[in-house]
């Protein structure tokens, strides 16, 4: 049997027709892919002899065998470097009806057919289907659709029609691997992964560069406002002198005083501090 330590992920087995179980007498193609050219067929029959294909064809890694007695046997590829594919279980039954399921595990979320076959030819209709011996289909229908395959449809099947039952097979289900996705699968996700951070980071700069707009627009806005306050005020201001206004004088003078300045027109001093208030008041 072969080692599961050295099964190569690179490696499979396919069989044609895509079926666990066969009449005697069909003819079986098994074909080996991989990367290495030396793969070879390897069987180990039910109460037999491990064995190796001896009906090579000239088409590569592939043989051919006529299943000329009833019985199980697992067949898998092996390399000259010691390592091998993934195993597969094939039984052959001389009998009338048979079961047409698949001979690798099916993974979950993915869809399923299941069928039987007459060994005289015929297309049955009708037939029954059953799941760990529990009917699940009895209808007109000729196959068993399972549009979506999840753990719980894992385990045995078996048709019958009219009055004939075939043998069952197992169904294997595979969980779903997100973490080894096929090569493409791996550079569509970093593709998209790295667009995104490319439009996250424009976007981002956008809005740094909108909120700095919008900060000068601001800052020109209150300048342009403490300018044109400014530029009223001033006329304001030199029309208050110009009609001597003491108040707003006072405040000027006031202002400059307080800035530190002095004032050198005594004589003008000395003109205001003689005003008499009650002088102005009796005129």
């Amino acid at each position: 049997m072969c080692c599961c330590s050295d099964v190569d992920p690179s490696a499979s087995l396919t069989v044609s027709p895509d079926t666990v179980q066969h009449f005697t007498r069909d003819s079986v193609s098994l074909s080996c892919e991989g990367n290495s050219t030396e793969w070879r067929v390897r069987r180990f029959p039910e109460g037999g002899f491990l064995s190796s294909c001896s009906n090579w064809t000239t088409s590569g890694s592939r043989c051919d065998i006529i299943t000329s007695q009833s019985g199980s046997a697992v067949f898998w590829c092996e390399s000259g470097s010691g390592h091998f594919s993934n195993s597969v279980n094939i039984t052959v039954h001389d009998a009338g009806l048979i079961l047409m399921s698949p001979v690798r595990p099916v993974t979950e979320g993915l869809s399923v057919s299941l069928s039987c076959k007459l060994k005289t030819g015929q297309k049955p209709s009708s037939v029954f289907f059953y799941h760990n011996e529990q009917l699940i289909q009895n209808d007109s229908r000729v196959e068993l659709n399972i549009s979506a395959v999840s753990k719980s449809h894992e385990g045995f099947y078996k048709c019958w029609y009219q009055g004939t039952e075939s043998p069952q097979s197992w169904m294997a289900v595979n969980g779903f691997s997100p973490e080894a996705p096929s090569f493409s699968a791996s550079f569509t996700v970093g593709l998209v992964v790295r667009l995104s951070v490319i439009v996250f980071l424009q976007l981002l700069l956008l809005c740094v560069w909108r909120k700095m707009k919008a900060h000068r627009s601001v800052s020109t806005d209150r300048s342009s406002a403490t300018q044109q306050t400014v530029n009223q005020l001033e006329p304001q201001l030199y029309s208050s002198l110009l009609h001597d206004d003491v108040c707003v004088y006072e405040s000027v003078g006031g202002s400059g005083n307080n800035d530190g300045g002095t004032h050198d027109d005594t004589e003008e001093d000395h003109d205001y501090n003689n005003v008499d208030p009650n002088a102005a008041t009796d005129s």
